[in-house]
């Protein structure tokens, strides 16, 4: 299966979908903001990055953009739920101007992620 780099600063969403990637067989290694995720995302080059949009100190947005002008060619997932003023759908729509292959609106099943990851992986 496939390493996933796990980007998100709500501590118990991390450990609920760390549980559910490691039960599919992947291995995972977690950041819980996106300075920590680009520094382990050029470290580790995952086969696969998860990201939250909306996180403290460097967004989901400021971390594709950063992984992108670093060369990493990594698949990414991006998911929002959103806050307040701005929609998740607004985020998500951002991620995907960015060049991200597939958005996950929050809250999402175990099916959808699933389905996320093959298409994310598919060259």
């Amino acid at each position: 299966m496939a390493h996933v780099l796990l980007i998100d600063d709500d501590e118990q969403f991390r450990i609920m979908l760390e549980q559910m990637l490691t039960q599919d067989g992947h291995r995972v290694t977690i950041a819980s903001d996106g300075e920590q995720g680009l520094r382990l995302a050029l470290e580790t080059k995952p086969d696969l990055v998860i990201t939250d949009i909306l996180m403290p100190r460097k967004d989901g947005i400021e971390t594709i953009l950063a992984m992108s002008q670093a060369g990493l060619t990594i698949p990414i997932i991006a998911t929002s739920g959103g806050r307040r003023a701005i929609s998740a759908q607004f985020n998500l729509d951002s991620a995907g101007m960015l060049g991200v292959k597939v958005t996950l609106p929050k809250p999402f099943s175990r099916g959808d992620l699933r389905e996320a990851i093959k298409r994310a992986l598919i060259p």
